[in-house]
């Protein structure tokens, strides 16, 4: 194993520690008011302090995360995109932990710029200062100018783009130029790593002063041949005209040119080939002749490894001990996360837009054999309060191969309603969390797998009931 001297460090070329700064009273304020509004949140029992200890210590010293980031020894690593950012962020912090690093982490995914801060505040000691060597921080899409600005990473990835809370965020495009505007204005060391196959996200690349490390599939064994109906970038962002895709592997994620040839997607750097899938349990690929055999389930999380594994490479980790390391990773609480009771298997997944749903769904039916759900469908802010996106998702996929499945959530009549279209038999809508897992419960035989697909704070709220009913660990935990 690894460790954190300089002569391995070195070895892993990444260079050796920064001198010791000055401390900042206003700095070490900042920390210790944000450090105690987390452990009275917790004590509390209102939360897991992800969020709050950021807005006091922002309100104190605004420049607080700049400063804590600045004191990270190595540097940090920030991962932005619609889908898998909890997931790659879990990843990449997992390799660089297994190589002897300290890291700090948004774990719970709570990925605005406070989430940020508040994962630094809860590293740092009572003199202010941050002793890691690593950051690793999932990154909101529209707050990563901010965080770009605050934290000047060493990496930074771009996983995908598709249509997510419009009521919040507006269409593609306006993500996009942010996104843009953001990776323009990183330091010349800093690597951008892109995710090719994404047709918005290689228009973003395309236009970078610096060339990005470009990460895509490349097994069309595993891709669909058109395009799903909820598919977001189909057109050519030069000319319009609709984009020709040989493959097509998540969304419209896939390997695509235009007919006018204007644009085209990018050749990878690194690329996952000889993928094979068995459900939610696990899959593997060879990646940088590097074969992967890892404990996920679903292709999407093929590109979220392939990502991490990408940024391991820029980071200096060697593919071996990456192989190795990744054998023995667990999900991120919620996404993927597994749970037992009375026999009954539980998978937790976050569902939440029609390319993610999608995903799930084929995972789940085809590659998972599932007949037991729960479908989650919250409007909160954190959800998007427009859930007419659900009409995009081919719950048909659920159509005569489902036995059971539980409408749940704030807008569970809704589900119910667009299960009614998909031609799904549903149980009564229950918007209680706790009678949504009753029922479900009771319609699942022991010994049988049930999949909770939910948006996130559909998520969060089930979560939360196992963890009152000591199914689960609370995610601050984890």
């Amino acid at each position: 194993m690894l460790d954190r001297s300089g002569a391995r460090s070195r070895a892993l070329g990444v260079k050796d520690k920064k001198p010791i700064r000055k401390k900042s009273i206003r700095k070490t304020a900042a920390v210790l008011a944000g450090k105690a509004t987390g452990a009275l949140s917790r004590a509390s029992g209102r939360g897991g302090g992800t969020t709050l200890p950021g807005d006091v210590a922002r309100a104190i010293d605004p420049r607080v995360l700049s400063k804590l980031a600045s004191d990270l020894t190595q540097g940090s690593v920030v991962i932005t995109g619609t889908n898998g950012k909890t997931t790659t962020a879990r990843l990449v912090t997992w390799l660089l932990e297994g190589a002897g690093y300290r890291v700090v982490s948004n774990r719970a995914g709570a990925n605005l710029i406070f989430g940020a801060t508040a994962a630094a505040l809860n590293k740092a000691g009572p003199d202010g200062r941050l002793r890691a060597d690593w950051g690793v921080f999932e990154i909101d899409e529209a707050s990563l100018p901010k965080a770009v600005a605050e934290i000047q990473p060493k990496a930074t990835l771009v996983l995908n783009l598709f249509r997510d809370q419009l009521d919040r965020y507006g269409e593609l495009e306006s993500i996009a130029k942010k996104i843009e505007s953001a990776l323009s204005a990183l330091p010349d060391s800093s690597t951008a790593i892109l995710n090719a196959d994404d047709p918005r996200v290689a228009e973003i690349g395309l236009g970078l002063p610096k060339p990005p490390l470009w990460f895509g599939l490349d097994d069309i064994r595993v891709a669909m041949h058109d395009l799903p109906h909820a598919a977001d970038a189909r057109t050519c962002p030069k000319c319009g005209a609709s984009l020709h895709f040989d493959a097509v592997y998540v969304g419209h994620d896939g390997v695509y040119e235009c007919p006018n040839h204007d644009f085209a997607r990018p050749t990878p750097n690194i690329t996952a080939t000889n993928i094979k899938l068995d459900g939610f349990e696990r899959f593997s690929a060879d990646i940088a002749k590097t074969h992967i055999e890892i404990p996920l389930g679903g292709l999407y999380n093929t590109y979220n490894v392939l990502a991490a594994f990408a940024a391991g490479r820029t980071l200096g980790l060697k593919p071996k001990y990456m192989a190795e390391r990744l054998r023995n990773v667990e999900a991120a609480f919620g996404r993927q996360e597994r749970m037992e009771f009375r026999g009954r298997h539980l998978n937790l997944v976050l569902s939440k837009n029609p390319a993610g749903f999608n995903e799930t769904l084929r995972t789940a039916v085809d590659l998972a054999k599932g007949t037991n759900f729960l479908i989650g469908l919250n409007d909160r802010k954190a959800d998007g309060t427009d859930v007419s996106w659900i009409w995009d998702v081919d719950f048909e996929q659920l159509k005569a191969k489902a036995k059971v499945v539980v409408p749940a959530g704030s807008r569970a009549h809704d589900m119910a309603v667009r299960l009614k279209y998909a031609g799904v038999p549903a149980e009564p809508p229950q918007a209680e969390p706790g009678r949504a897992l009753d029922s479900l419960i009771k319609a699942t035989n022991e010994g049988d797998t049930a999949h909770l697909l939910c948006t996130y704070t559909a998520m969060l709220d089930l979560r939360a009931e196992l963890v009152r009913r000591g199914w689960a660990k609370p995610y601050w935990e984890t």
